[in-house]
């Protein structure tokens, strides 16, 4: 029954993990829609966008420019004047990488609201299984186990990274908090300082008017 149990759930689990859907992002005519998203480094990044086609019969589509950059701002993918495009990379940084699209709006009439779709697929989500499955010669219940297996692997190393990352932030939390400390005594010493001086003027200028 525990094994059963067991399974059940990891079938769950690979459903979850492997279902990826296309986002739909309208663009103004006039300004830019970004998506970001937080990647640590060597996890591939597979990527399709497209303009959908309005109801109007016969209405050319809307041209965009696409721009993909790092999290230190390198530039990974540009496009410009397309109507739809793709791009793949490694990631080699840690941080949010973002995606910016706007509409080309030159020798273009119009003006109105673009809508583009976007399926982006990260790590376990962009391999190929089709290419694993007729390499390995795998089918059925053996490949969805492959699939499972990455997907706990993924999983793993993600469990890995947030606590890698818990652990930084709490280092930069102490180190916080303890120049906050050294800084609340030094300015305690410089109050206590000064108030003695203070008080040190004041009795010298007393007996100076010989009023004490």
């Amino acid at each position: 029954m525990a094994k059963d149990i067991n399974l059940s759930s990891l079938l769950l689990l690979l459903c979850f993990t492997t279902l990826t859907e296309a986002l739909w992002l309208t663009i103004p005519s006039k300004g830019t829609k970004c998506m970001s998203e937080e990647i640590q480094t060597h996890v591939v990044v597979l990527a399709d966008y497209y303009v959908v086609a309005d109801d109007i019969q016969g209405h050319q589509l809307q041209t965009i420019s696409a721009k993909v950059t790092s999290p230190y701002g390198n530039n990974l993918h540009q496009n410009e004047n397309v109507t739809h495009g793709q791009f793949a990379f490694t990631t080699t940084e840690t941080g949010n990488y973002v995606a910016c699209f706007w509409v080309d709006n030159k020798h273009q009439e119009g003006g109105g609201e673009t809508t583009i779709s976007l399926e982006w697929k990260t790590g376990i989500h962009a391999k190929d299984w089709d290419s694993v499955a007729r390499k390995d010669k795998i089918e059925g219940i053996e490949l969805e186990l492959r699939k499972l297996e990455g997907a706990v692997e993924a999983i793993r190393d993600n469990l890995i990274y947030l606590k890698n990352r818990e652990a930084e932030m709490r280092e930069v939390s102490e180190t916080t908090n303890a120049r906050v400390a050294w800084f609340s005594i030094f300015s305690l010493g410089i109050c206590i300082l000064v108030s003695g001086l203070q008080l040190w003027y004041l009795k010298r200028f007393f007996r100076k008017k010989k009023l004490i």
